[in-house]
C-alpha cells in the first residue's frame, strides 16, 4: 500500500522532494498557500520527471504512461487540513524562518493524526526549536534533503531529545524506500554538513581577503585536489545569500560574537558586501564570477570584490591552498565527533554525498597525502 505524503511549501525543495515520492510510488499531496506556488510547483515536479524518464530505457509512449501515472498520485492543495488528512508523513519546506515555521507546526499540530512523522527541511534551525510549537515533540524530526532533491543521495535525519526512536526508524525507512542514503545527526547547529563544510568556503574567502590566492586561482587548486567545483563557483551557484545565511545560522548558532569560539564561523565580509551589492552568483548573472547569457561563467569579476584584489600578501602554491581548505575542514569534522553529532564514519559519508567531497575528512586523515 502506497503512503501519503503532504509537503508544504511548492518551492524547489518542495517540489523536488514530491518528486522523490512519487517516483517511490507514494500518493503525494502539494500544499502551498500561494495559487501560483502550487501551479509553478506543479510544472516543476512535471519536468523533473520528464528529464528522470528521459532517461528511462523506455519508448515514447511507455515514457508518457510513465510521467502520467506519477502525476496521477499527485494533488496540489490550498487547504493544510486536506494536504494532512491521513498523511504518514509531513514535511514542511518552507521558508528558513522559525516565525514561519513554528506557526506552520502549530497548524500540523493540530491537523494531522496523532501517529503521523512531522519532519522539517530546515537546514540551519534547530529542530527542537520547531518542534516546541507543537504538543508532541516525540513525532517531529528533521529530514534534511540537499538541492536538487531527486539527484541528491543524502538526507541528513535529525532527531531532538524528545523525538521518539520510533520516529526515527520509520522515517529512516521512508528515505531508504525513496532510495536516498539516511545519516544520523543530533540536532546541533549546522548539523552534519553545513557544520563540516563551513571551511570550505569560509577558508577559501580569508585566503581570497589576504591576498593568498585569487577566485581562479583557489578554484583550481581545490579542484585539482579532487573535488568537484571550487568554493567561489559553489557559491555561486548555491547563490552568495543562501550561502551567507547558512554561514550566520551556523555562526549564530554556536553563539555568535557573544562566544569566542564560534569566531570560526564568522561571515566574511566579502559575502556580506557582494549580497548587499545584488552580486548573488548565476541567479544574478555576477557574483564571484560574471556569467553569459548561456549561463557558464566568463570570467573572474573580481573589480566587485572589495577586499582581496590588491592586497599584497604571502601567495599560497596549489598544494598549500587545498592543505589549508583540507585541514580546516578535518579539524571541524573532529570537533563534531567531539561533540557526538555524529559518527566519523556518517560524518565521511555525509560529506561525499551531500558535499561532494572526493574522500571524508577522516580518510584524508587516513589517506595522509594533501595533508603533508
Amino acid at each position: 500500500m502506497n503512503d501519503v505524503v503532504a509537503v508544504i511549501g511548492a518551492g524547489t525543495m518542495g517540489a523536488g522532494i514530491a518528486q522523490v515520492a512519487l517516483e517511490a510510488g507514494d500518493v503525494v499531496r502539494l500544499y502551498d498557500i500561494d495559487a501560483a506556488a502550487r501551479e509553478r510547483g506543479h510544472a516543476r515536479i512535471a519536468e523533473g520527471l520528464a528529464r528522470r524518464a528521459a532517461k528511462l530505457e523506455l519508448d515514447a509512449h511507455a515514457i508518457d504512461d510513465w510521467i502520467a501515472g506519477r502525476l496521477a498520485r499527485l494533488a496540489t492543495v490550498g487547504a493544510l487540513e486536506a494536504a494532512v488528512d491521513g498523511a504518514e508523513l509531513v514535511i514542511e519546506a518552507a521558508l528558513e524562518d522559525l516565525p514561519v515555521k513554528r506557526e506552520l507546526f502549530s497548524r500540523l499540530d493540530g491537523a494531522a493524526p496523532p501517529d503521523t512523522i512531522l519532519a522539517t527541511n530546515t537546514s540551519a534551525l534547530r529542530v527542537g526549536d520547531v518542534a516546541a510549537a507543537t504538543s508532541r515533540p516525540e513525532n517531529v524530526i528533521g529530514l534534511h534533503f540537499f538541492n536538487p532533491a531527486p539527484l541528491m543521495a543524502l538526507v541528513e535525519v535529525i532527531a531532538t531529545p524528545a523525538t521518539a526512536a520510533s520516529i526515527v526508524e520509520r522515517a529512516s525507512d521512508i528515505v531508504r524506500r525513496w532510495g536516498k542514503t539516511p545519516v544520523r545527526s543530533t540536532d546541533s547547529p549546522g548539523f552534519i554538513v553545513n557544520r563540516v563544510n563551513r571551511p570550505f568556503t569560509l577558508e577559501a574567502l580569508r585566503m581570497l581577503e589576504t591576498g593568498a590566492g585569487t577566485i581562479e586561482e583557489i578554484d583550481a587548486a581545490v579542484v585539482a585536489a579532487g573535488f568537484p567545483m571550487g568554493p567561489f563557483a559553489l557559491m555561486d551557484l548555491v547563490g552568495i545569500d543562501i550561502n551567507l545565511a547558512a554561514a550566520r545560522g551556523v555562526f549564530e548558532g554556536f553563539g555568535g560574537g557573544a562566544v569566542p569560539e564560534a569566531a570560526r564561523f564568522l561571515p566574511s565580509p566579502i559575502q556580506e558586501r557582494l549580497v548587499a551589492a545584488g552580486r548573488l552568483g548565476r541567479k544574478a548573472g555576477v557574483g564571484f564570477y560574471r556569467y553569459g547569457a548561456n549561463g557558464r561563467p566568463d570570467g573572474p569579476a573580481e573589480e566587485f570584490v572589495p577586499l582581496g584584489r590588491h592586497i599584497e600578501g604571502p601567495r599560497l602554491d596549489p598544494a598549500d591552498i587545498a592543505g589549508r581548505i583540507v585541514t580546516a575542514i578535518v579539524a571541524e569534522a573532529g570537533r563534531a565527533q567531539a561533540d557526538g553529532v555524529a559518527s566519523a564514519a556518517d560524518i565521511d559519508l555525509a560529506m561525499k554525498l551531500g558535499a561532494g567531497h572526493p574522500w571524508g575528512p577522516f580518510e584524508w586523515v587516513a589517506r595522509a597525502t594533501i595533508l603533508e
